[in-house]
């Protein structure tokens, strides 16, 4: 073998695995297929079937040739292929210029690539500046042109290009920028976008305006010199003012609603499917009443923020955020259709850029006394009834053998109250009281078939000290307002593949949680509470129709809720730190959160009836006295200590017999009096 022969043979095998790798290793004629293959955005739609957001890695959706502006394909051609109809993949002219600037300067600076050759490097390859990369983007060309045909490339291309802030594909961009599908853009329009191709991030308005508009001059003037339009109409595009209006893409609101929807289709669908599967997905919010819920919130925290005694930091003053968790003051707010559970409104915390983590429906915090009325209605499902006394309200209990009584004795010293007045006055002690006489696993019991996760079985329970989550206290508020019917909160109700195939359906997952004549009896219970007692505030906020609700604050004012309802909305707000720690002195929830929720209720009810729940068959309103619980007698309405009003009872247990406190009834009535007073009293017997 001669000295040249190794050489040559080491320089053939290495010239043959090239090729090898060139002709056969990049896709060939039956992988080609697969550039029509490309990632879409899943479309969410509101409750009226609107768009209102994408969920996305590369935020596409695919149109046909046919809907995209002729302006647009003019433009793209005049800028990045001129002779796109008359090549077979690659230009050579455009090559050998490209080859004259590279030598000239030294580098790869240009590549003279075509269309075609873009589509190709955009879909198999990489944007490495190498010969060997410019090699096998050649074949991938020549492959692409004999499988598809020019429309179908051109096609494909302006699919899949990048048009910067997250747009791929025209129809991304078209409505991301200018709110419009692709055909309808006008010629400014096209020329700008088809200018962002050469280097998006670097173009893209609104943060490079003016760059993106000098570089539209040189589309204008590119597409003049091709003939595909008029030096006339070159001049009156350039003139034009560009005028944004973002559409679709990343949402300047409900990102945590967009969110929880995302996780919820990823654990039923997985992440391709979600993130580029093209999916279209119906959910049940409400954009009206999403800006409302966020804009009320953000404000009502700001506004907590600069309270007297504010214990910081502020938003503004914050250090990083570590782990989620936010050094400043968070907050979150849910709204629900209580009659089917359709999440109108989520919102987990002041900032989603700053924090993804969900405040509303994955974090859990004592809930104060938003707690009670569960265990009241446990007492009505018992038998009780709202006008029911509550005795021995200052006794101590007694707790692993200790005499424990709660603080929070509102409405006075009053030993003895109604089941009303200790729900209205939010009286600890009364609430106490009611869980000792119904039993702790019956008010568990009650609890669980609400929808709430088992407190810890002990008296404090009653006060809220076991860990809930907004959403769920929201969700169970709403069987309040729904005949003691608890539905399963719904954020997704149907979604569909790109050809509008049913995949999945929601079904409403709901249970008899509460008797009706139960739901009632508290919604009316609660609306006191909204009227006359601890939720008042809300009436000096302007929310004036009829709806019911409560108070929650927990020890040392470290977290603070309202929840509360109309017979078509629940709506609950949460306000504190990630880290617990008390957010002001006095900080009741009464002036920190329930304004929130009255504004965002004033906003969102707007042209709502003023209605109110429907009165059950088994309930009925009887006249009472209202110190006694029973029938009045004329002396009631005139003793100086009392009065008289309506009260509720199921049927069949509304009081027969007449007050034996104040008089005024026949020597028949007085004489049936003593056994009446022996059962209240313990006198007369």
């Amino acid at each position: 073998m001669g000295r040249w022969a190794w050489p040559v043979w080491a320089t053939g095998s290495v010239a043959a695995v090239l090729l090898f790798n060139l002709l056969f290793v990049v896709p060939g004629p039956g992988g080609i297929r697969s550039a029509s293959d490309m990632p879409v955005s899943t479309l969410v739609y509101d409750m009226r079937d609107r768009p209102v957001f994408s969920i996305f890695r590369e935020h596409r959706t695919v149109v046909d040739l046919s809907q995209v502006s002729p302006f647009m394909i003019r433009a793209v051609l005049a800028v990045e292929d001129e002779r796109f109809y008359q090549h077979h993949g690659i230009d050579l002219w455009r090559i050998g210029g490209a080859a004259i600037a590279n030598v000239k300067r030294w580098e790869l600076a240009q590549g003279g690539s075509t269309v075609t050759q873009q589509l190709a490097r955009k879909t198999f390859l990489n944007d490495n500046k190498t010969l060997w990369r410019k090699a096998r983007e050649i074949v991938l060309a020549l492959r692409l042109e004999r499988a598809f045909s020019k429309d179908e490339i051109l096609e494909m291309y302006l699919n899949r290009i990048y048009f910067g802030r997250g747009f791929y594909g025209i129809e991304a961009a078209a409505q991301g920028y200018f709110g419009k599908a692709a055909a309808a853009l006008s010629l400014d329009e096209a020329a700008l976008l088809a200018g962002l191709i050469k280097a998006p991030s670097a173009y893209a308005p609104p943060s490079n305006l003016d760059r993106a508009v000098a570089r539209r001059a040189v589309v204008l003037r590119r597409m003049v010199a091709v003939g595909a339009i008029t030096e006339a109409e070159a001049a009156r595009a350039g003139e034009a003012k560009v005028r944004l209006r973002r559409d679709l893409g990343q949402p300047r609101f409900g990102e945590y609603f967009r969110n929880h929807v995302a996780r919820e289709l990823v654990d039923r669908f997985g992440d391709d499917m979600v993130w580029n599967g093209g999916l279209r997905v119906y959910t049940t919010i409400n954009p009206v009443m999403q800006r409302a819920a966020e804009s009320r919130l953000l404000a009502g925290l700001a506004g907590i923020e600069r309270r007297p005694g504010f214990s910081g930091p502020t938003l503004e003053d914050a250090a990083a955020v570590a782990n989620g968790k936010t050094a400043y003051l968070q907050g979150a707010f849910v709204a629900i259709d209580p009659r089917n559970g359709h999440v109108r409104a989520l919102v987990g915390g002041r900032d989603f850029d700053d924090s993804t983590f969900d405040r509303a429906s994955d974090a859990r915090r004592q809930a104060g006394s938003t707690y009670k009325p569960f265990v009241f209605a446990s007492a009505l499902e018992s038998g009780a009834n709202p006008g029911t006394f509550i005795t021995g309200v200052n006794e101590p209990v007694r707790v692993s053998g200790v005499d424990w009584r709660p603080s929070g004795a509102a409405g006075g010293d009053a030993d003895v109250m109604t089941m009303r007045e200790a729900l209205r006055t939010s009286n600890n002690r009364a609430a106490v009281r009611v869980l000792t006489a119904v039993g702790i696993p019956a008010a568990v019991d009650t609890a669980k078939r609400l929808g709430l996760s088992a407190p810890p079985e002990v008296p404090s329970l009653v006060l809220g000290s076991g860990d809930v989550s907004l959403l769920s206290m929201t969700s169970a508020y709403g069987a309040f307002a729904d005949n003691g019917v608890v539905h399963a909160p719904v954020f997704v109700r149907r979604v569909e593949n790109a050809e509008g195939v049913v995949l999945w359906q929601g079904v409403d997952e709901s249970h008899q949680a509460l008797s009706p004549e139960t739901a009632f009896m508290m919604a009316d219970m609660l609306a006191d509470v909204v009227d006359h007692g601890t939720g008042a505030r809300a009436r000096q906020e302007g929310f004036l129709l009829p709806a019911g609700g409560k108070t929650g604050t927990t020890n040392d004012y470290k977290d603070a809720w309202f929840v509360g309802f109309t017979p078509s909305l629940v709506a609950g707000v949460w306000a504190g730190f990630d880290e617990p720690r008390p957010i002001a002195p006095n900080g009741y929830a009464t002036n920190l959160v329930l304004p929130i929720w009255a504004r965002f209720m004033r906003d969102a009810t707007k042209s709502a009836p003023g209605s109110w729940l429907q009165l059950p068959e088994d309930v009925v309103s009887v006249q009472v006295c209202l110190r006694s619980g029973l029938r009045p007698t004329s002396g009631c309405a005139q003793a100086s200590d009392t009065t008289t009003g309506f009260e509720y009872f199921r049927r069949g247990t509304e009081p027969e017999d007449w007050c034996p406190l104040h008089g005024g009834r026949s020597l028949f009535d007085r004489f049936r009096l003593r056994s009446v007073a022996c059962r209240l009293f313990g006198k007369g017997c």
